[in-house]
């Protein structure tokens, strides 16, 4: 598997929220939609089968290489490992491994070069798919963590200023959409 297939991997996910912004990043990596269903079914049975022995970062780097960026965070009191490779799909950000000490897997996602500033965001309306992770809008505005949908998926709860409620959904770390939260009659 190559690092072009891993991208397809990340955006099999994203399709079904924004299957046009799919679509036009399989072309622009000058693949096709078979080949993202073919990439995934390639990672599924690599992170499934035994060749996904030696952890997580082991994977990681057979498909992306050695990691350019290693550094040491704080999550949940536990010092861990985390591990980042640039994703060409989108320059500012990079593809995350964070692992717990012994190697096991903590969160894997997108999130913001250190060196690439996020996009303005002063509120809900600013919003737009692919233009955020999840730590730009949790930085940004009055959230709570939600669970998400699936696996790869997180959810926020955020609160604009005339108190209304949304839910942002993400993919792999990255916005797919916000949705109004409709009061229960």
């Amino acid at each position: 598997m190559s690092a072009l297939e891993f991208q397809l991997v990340l955006l099999r996910r994203m399709a079904d929220f924004q299957p046009e912004l799919v679509e036009e990043a399989v072309s622009r990596l000058g693949a096709t939609t078979s080949a993202m269903r073919e990439a995934n079914r390639r990672w599924q049975a690599m992170v499934r089968g035994g060749r996904g022995s030696g952890g997580p970062v082991r994977r990681f780097s057979a498909v992306l290489g050695p990691a350019p960026s290693q550094r040491d965070i704080t999550v949940g009191g536990m010092t861990c490992t985390a591990y980042q490779w640039p994703v060409s799909l989108w320059p500012d950000l990079r593809f995350e491994v964070v692992t717990a000490p012994g190697g096991a897997l903590v969160q894997e996602w997108l999130v913001r070069d250190p060196g690439a500033p996020a996009p303005p965001l002063h509120g809900v309306d600013d919003l737009r798919p692919w233009s955020f992770v999840i730590d730009d809008v949790a930085r940004a505005l009055p959230s709570t963590p939600l669970e998400g949908t699936a696996p790869s998926r997180w959810r926020l709860l955020l609160t604009d200023s005339a108190g209304d409620r949304h839910l942002a959904d993400f993919t792999w770390g990255l916005l797919q959409e916000v949705t109004p939260v409709t009061p229960a009659d």
